[in-house]
């Protein structure tokens, strides 16, 4: 594969005692929790993106990491020798799966005919690579949002000449993420949105939108893809309004259209919290709707108003996000994929491995928390106490649909003395932070 990353061996697991900052403290791999391994419930991915083609660039500043394979100038042999770079990194990081965009990969040629060669150039390199290693493709995408044919969408185009590529560069990345054994295919409208009403027919665009998924899901069927199909909600940036807003916009268009059986969610942290909700929130939505998919694991900055995609070390959010995971039954065939980046000052080689050591350290100690909390049912056993009105009487009724107003209001007259009892969410969040810092 190569020796980019010479000065770093295989991480290792050390425990929470080490001090070695190229080591994991929380996770271990083939420790058992329940019935799976750490490795089992977390099935951590490296983004392709930010990892491995990110700059470090930023609307203010030009471009602050130069990687070794950047010195390679002929287009499709960088993309080569960036891709042997990778899976080194991710053998010696030790994950089991990776996530790419098309154009993360392979480079455009001058028409798509010429890029569709240089793609199959370079899963033939992945193929051998993946074989290699024994690590696994997460999920495929397409970039249908930097090129300027994107500028007004791609599947919500005004422009039918751009929705046809579109659907082009889609059935190509389809039949690469299947030649490749992925687990799942992501749809993110990075552009399926709009600037102004002014000029917009949201109407067409969502219809239009809607025939570009079936499309999708019945070329899927032609060509034996069977991996789960996942869109990720995202509200705005780089459009003022896109389509796929929230978890909750997006089951709504889907339902809408026929489209919910085929689709669940790839949910990111940074996108939640963009929407005005939690992580958490977001996980659980989705998880009671029965669309929890995968996961993009990062975090924003809650002083900036963008997508900062930072590395997730926020312990709090970990715990609360794993919890949901666990009670969904875990990823099943998603993962965690760390769609984060370094600082633009965190430029060396070195920091690529200590920003997803922090990662993987955060979510691991966040599942020993979640799984205990779901052991000893403190959190689940007081939820269940407080809706106990529902188990009997005039509750029971209501859960079985059997009384309308009329039995309502016959109901209250008669019991119109109402007591209340505490929700005590400053207790609850007691008993969380008690076991975050003792696990």
């Amino acid at each position: 594969m190569g020796d980019v990353f010479k000065n770093v061996s295989k991480i290792q697991f050390e425990g929470k005692g080490s001090q070695n900052p190229l080591a994991f403290k929380y996770y271990n791999p083939t420790e058992q929790l329940g019935h799976m391994t750490m490795a089992e419930h977390l099935r951590y991915s490296v983004a392709y993106w930010h990892t491995f083609t990110g700059a470090g660039a930023d609307p203010f500043g030009a471009p602050t990491v130069f990687r070794p394979w950047d010195v390679v100038s002929n287009p499709l042999e960088h993309a080569k020798a960036r891709m042997r770079a990778a899976f080194e990194f991710l053998s010696k990081l030790g994950v089991e799966y990776y996530c790419f965009h098309d154009r993360d990969i392979a480079p455009e040629g001058d028409s798509l005919r010429q890029t569709n060669k240089y793609l199959d150039e370079i899963v033939t390199l992945a193929k051998d690579l993946m074989a290699e290693t024994g690590i696994k493709l997460l999920w495929g995408t397409a970039n249908l949002f930097s090129h300027p044919r994107f500028m007004h969408g791609a599947s919500t185009s005004s422009n039918a000449d751009v929705l046809a590529y579109a659907g082009a560069q889609v059935k190509k990345a389809l039949e690469i993420t299947k030649e490749l054994g992925g687990e799942n295919y992501v749809f993110w409208g990075g552009r399926e949105g709009y600037e102004t009403l002014l000029n917009t027919d949201m109407s067409l665009e969502t219809d239009n939108l809607a025939r570009f998924l079936r499309m999708a899901v019945d070329y899927a069927k032609d060509i034996g893809f069977t991996g789960q199909f996942l869109i990720e909600p995202k509200p705005k940036e780089p459009t003022k309004h896109q389509y796929d807003f929230d978890v909750a916009t997006v089951l709504g268009f889907l339902k809408n259209y026929g489209l919910d059986p085929y689709f669940k969610m790839n949910i990111e942290a940074n996108h939640a919290t963009l929407a005005g909700h939690t992580f958490q929130h977001e996980l659980h939505f989705a998880r009671v709707n029965g669309v929890l998919g995968s996961v993009d694991a990062n975090q924003g900055d809650m002083l900036l108003g963008w997508d900062t995609d930072q590395m997730p070390t926020d312990i709090y959010s970990a715990t609360l996000g794993m919890y949901e995971i666990l009670k969904n039954g875990g990823l099943h065939s998603g993962g965690l994929n760390f769609d984060a980046k370094l600082r633009r000052g965190s430029f060396e080689l070195e920091d690529m491995f200590y920003g997803h050591i922090a990662g993987m350290d955060a979510f691991a100690h966040g599942l020993k928390v979640a799984h205990k909390l779901l052991e000893t049912r403190e959190l689940e056993d007081f939820v269940s106490k407080r809706y106990a009105s529902y188990q009997s009487g005039i509750g029971q009724q209501i859960i079985q649909g059997k009384v309308g107003f009329k039995e309502l209001e016959q109901y209250a007259l008669e019991h119109d003395q109402i007591v209340n009892v505490s929700g005590r969410q400053e207790m609850l969040e007691a008993i969380l932070n008690q076991y975050i810092l003792t696990v």
